[in-house]
């Protein structure tokens, strides 16, 4: 017996809202330790930006990763009936 699939947007939010919050956290915790224009000298002193710019970038870098991992656990959690199934008779 396999459950019927679940809609697309209900799949959707299961993996970007977790990651969302998560990615939150991160960005809180990393940059209470980094500060985003010293880390912009050590990578790439020759491009301009602004701290919030940095923020910015670095929260959508966290959500990227965690968003990633929520993902590939989606991909791990499917359940097998559905892709285990006899071929059709040649």
């Amino acid at each position: 017996m396999d459950h019927p699939p679940r809609p697309m947007a209900q799949r959707v939010g299961a993996i970007l809202w977790p990651s969302f919050f998560a990615a939150g956290v991160a960005t809180m915790v990393f940059f209470a330790l980094v500060d985003p224009l010293q880390l912009r000298d050590m990578t790439f002193p020759e491009v301009s930006i602004t701290p919030g710019l940095g923020y910015t970038i670095g929260f959508f870098m966290f959500w990227l990763a965690t968003a990633s991992s929520s993902l590939f656990t989606w991909l791990l959690l499917r359940p097998a009936s559905r892709f285990n199934q006899s071929l059709p008779p040649k």
